[in-house]
This record gives C-alpha cells, structure tokens and sequence, in this order.
C-alpha cells in the first residue's frame, strides 16, 4: 500500500509541478504524462542507486507509458498509415522495451528501442503516391484558378 501511495503522489506531485510551468511558460506539455514519466524514472534512478523499488509499480507506469505514446503518435499518423497497424506494432515492442528496462536487461531494451524509433519513422514518413495527381487535385487547382 505503501507503494502505490507514493507512487500517487508523486505523479500529482510532478503533474502539479509541470502544470505551474506550463501556466508560467506556456509550453505544450501534458502535466499527468509528464507525471508518469518523472514518476518512473527517479523509480529506475533509485533502483540503480540500490533502493528498493517496487517492480509492479515500475511496470504499470512504464506500460502507460508506451499506450500514451502509441496514442500520441497516432494523432499525428499521415493519411495513408493504417492506425490500427501502427498499434498493433507498436504496443507489444514497447511492452518488450519496457520489460527490458524494468528487468535491467539493456541489450534487449536498447535493440527494441531501436526497433521502436525505425518503425514510429516508418509511420510518420507519409506513404508515396503514384506521382500521378489525383482527378479532385486537379479539379480543384482549376475552379482556384478560375475564381479569382
């Protein structure tokens, strides 16, 4: 019980903290992820530094994490990349990352976050078209240049 209290609060802790400064510097931040995150990440930092921490814990907000960034990469996705792919790739690699840093297992976290970087380009590079252009561009370019 201990744990998920602290865990608790300091996720509102950080949020309340990143949400004065997004008040104060206006930088698009989202304060609960950023809450998350900072939450995590001083649990690795004092688990490197021997403190005990809880794994589950670890685990359930490393997991949040990859689900908010699938999210938040497939609000940006160009026409064309199928959303539901993306997902379905994405998630399950970054379980096996988030695994890997919770596990301490540093080759299989750095291969996969390789992995995830390549595939989330992959996605957000807008896939070719046939270079021929489309009978409605056309169309449009002409009533443009016929209006005005």
């Amino acid at each position: 019980m201990t744990a998920i209290l602290a865990t608790i609060v300091s996720i509102l802790a950080i949020a309340g903290a990143a949400w004065a400064a997004k008040k104060l510097l206006r930088v698009p931040v989202c304060p609960i992820c950023l809450g998350v995150g900072g939450t995590w990440l001083w649990m690795l930092i004092g688990r490197s530094l021997g403190y005990a921490v809880d794994a589950t814990m670890l685990s359930i907000l490393l997991g949040g994490s990859v689900a908010g960034i699938a999210y938040l990469v497939e609000k940006r996705l160009p026409l064309g990349r199928s959303p539901m792919l993306w997902k379905t790739l994405f998630i399950p690699a970054g379980f096996v990352a988030a695994y890997g840093l919770a596990a301490s297992q540093w080759i299989l976290f750095a291969v996969m976050g390789v992995a995830l970087v390549l595939l989330t380009a992959f996605f957000l590079v807008p896939p070719a078209t046939s270079g021929k252009p489309s009978e409605t561009v056309e169309e449009l370019k002409k009533k443009m240049q016929q209006c005005c």
